[in-house]
This record gives C-alpha cells, sequence and structure tokens, in this order.
C-alpha cells in the first residue's frame, strides 16, 4: 500500500509493476509512477500520469493505453513502470473525477494532458462578516469568576 495525496492520503493498492500486471474488471482512481533515481528507496516515487476509470480492464492497461507512450518516455522503458489503484468505497464515478484531480492538482504529472490548480481566490466566493466569525472569547479575565 502507498499513500497519496494530502495531509494522510488515499490508500492505493501497489504499486506494482505496470508490465506483469493485469487490470481487474472495477472503478478505481489509478496513478502510473516510476523510481525518479536508480538509488531510489522502495518508497520513492515519481507520479506521471493520474486518472479514473468505471473499468480498469477496459483501459488499455498494461501498454495499449493512449498515454503509454508518454509514461515509457518518462521512464526510461516499460519496465520501469508501476501502477496503484483505488477503488473507493461507495464512491460514485464524480467522486473518483474528484479525486484524480485533486491528486493531478498535487503532484502536476507530466503525462496527463490537463492539469488542475490547487489554488483558492477570495473572489471566487467574496468576503462577508457573520455574527459567528467573532472572537469566541471575550477578553475578560477568567480567573475574576471565582
Amino acid at each position: 500500500m502507498i499513500r497519496l495525496g494530502s495531509l494522510g492520503g488515499y490508500p492505493f493498492e501497489g504499486p506494482r509493476v505496470l508490465g506483469g500486471w493485469t487490470a481487474p474488471a472495477v472503478p478505481a482512481v489509478y496513478a502510473i509512477m516510476y523510481r525518479p533515481t536508480p538509488e531510489a528507496t522502495a518508497q520513492e516515487f515519481a507520479v506521471i500520469y493520474v486518472d479514473h476509470s468505471d473499468d480498469l480492464s477496459n483501459e488499455g492497461f498494461p501498454f495499449k493505453h493512449p498515454r503509454s507512450a508518454c509514461w515509457t518516455h518518462r521512464a526510461g522503458d516499460q519496465w520501469s513502470l508501476h501502477i496503484c489503484t483505488y477503488q473507493v468505497p461507495g464512491g460514485m464515478r464524480s467522486h473518483r473525477e474528484q479525486i484524480a484531480r485533486e491528486l493531478i492538482a498535487i503532484y502536476q504529472p507530466g503525462c496527463n494532458r490537463q492539469q488542475f490548480d490547487h489554488a483558492w481566490n477570495d473572489e471566487w466566493i467574496g468576503s462577508y462578516t457573520a455574527p459567528t466569525t467573532a472572537r469566541l472569547t471575550t477578553g475578560r479575565d477568567p480567573s475574576s469568576d471565582r
């Protein structure tokens, strides 16, 4: 298992060598990775592609996927590629899409054609004040309540 994402991350199965992997017929989010340096430890991977699928067995794994040439080019050869998958418990397609977009924004994988920005701008919702946004303390000395 490897965790991908921010904070605690999502628990992905793998990574497994892509060349010997048989894709199961399940919906999942997946990431294609490789070790960026020969001396990389077992847990050091570079994420080069992230996507989601309604059925992994229909994605063309291992090397008939439309982006597999980019993966091979980035990794140096087919046998350096690894895959990890996350079957979102109770997740719908929209949930898998959201997770994939989040991971693309975090890792900015070079083989993804579409990139997402993980930023938030104040003008998107504007500023506001409400009684619930005031300070929680009154500024009085609590020792005077004795």
